[in-house]
């Protein structure tokens, strides 16, 4: 059982890491304006781009998504 919850652990995390991957060029292009985190999450939320659960994007998943490109 253990096995098995490490495995699923470990596929959602590369699929939030393959996710994260993709969309980091753009919010990183969005920053390069100025924008803030909340703003960010607006330009992203104006060009149609879906978070990985198909929602719209706030500052803090804006600030996930970077955290995750440090790992």
């Amino acid at each position: 059982m253990r096995k098995a919850q490490k495995a699923a652990a470990e596929r959602r995390t590369a699929i939030a890491d393959g996710f994260a991957s993709n969309v980091l060029p753009i919010i990183r292009q969005i920053q390069a304006t100025g924008a803030s985190m909340r703003k960010t999450a607006a330009g992203l939320n104006a060009r149609g781009i879906p978070t990985a659960r198909g929602g719209t994007w706030a500052a803090t998943q804006i600030s996930d998504t970077l955290k995750r490109s440090v790992v």
